[in-house]
């Protein structure tokens, strides 16, 4: 059976979408703000190790722990969505079938708690 990481392509592909992602995420005002002065190419790096080791992928996430990493930016319920609903719109413009998205978006969604302080 293979992983929801080897569907996707491997890491280099889950790399281009994080790419694809983060400027959608800078061009939108609902969370931009959440991103300024950080360094983005380190984020994508970070975003891209995270995603891989959700799906299955033979990476280990090394980022600190959720909630102490997120804890100061005061992030909403809505904010979470937005990021989910800018998540999803760049799979589907990577032609990411609709049953791995969803399965992206509920791997997401399980640390919504920890990433939500709000």
């Amino acid at each position: 059976m293979t992983t929801l990481y080897e569907r996707l392509g491997g890491e280099d592909a889950i790399a281009a979408v994080v790419d694809s992602f983060y400027d959608r995420v800078i061009d939108d005002d609902r969370v931009a703000h959440f991103f300024e002065g950080t360094d983005m190419q380190q984020q994508r790096a970070h975003q891209t190790q995270f995603l891989s080791s959700i799906m299955g992928g033979p990476v280990t996430y090394s980022g600190g722990e959720m909630d102490s990493a997120h804890s100061h930016l005061d992030i909403h319920p809505t904010h979470f969505a937005v990021i989910a609903e800018l998540l999803e719109e760049t799979m589907v413009e990577f032609d990411i079938a609709e049953s791995d998205r969803q399965a992206v978006l509920d791997a997401l969604t399980q640390y919504e708690d920890a990433i939500v302080q709000c």
